[in-house]
């Protein structure tokens, strides 16, 4: 995993947490994933930011 400021960490956080919700519900991929993050109009600006840039680098979720 990239080296995040404390603001994107945690968007990470909640990004790789909560598609595995999203995955079971609609059976997205991840870049997809990313894309309906980045496109919405309620999301942040640091999730925003940490999607546009995982989807970017093509990195696979980190999911515990």
């Amino acid at each position: 995993m990239a080296s995040y400021c404390d603001s994107h960490a945690k968007a990470y956080e909640n990004i790789t947490k909560n598609y595995e919700y999203w995955k079971k519900a609609l059976e997205i991929s991840w870049k997809e994933y990313l894309s309906e993050i980045a496109k919405n109009s309620f999301t942040g600006q640091w999730a925003k930011e940490t999607a546009e840039y995982l989807k970017r680098n093509e990195e696979e979720p980190h999911v515990k």
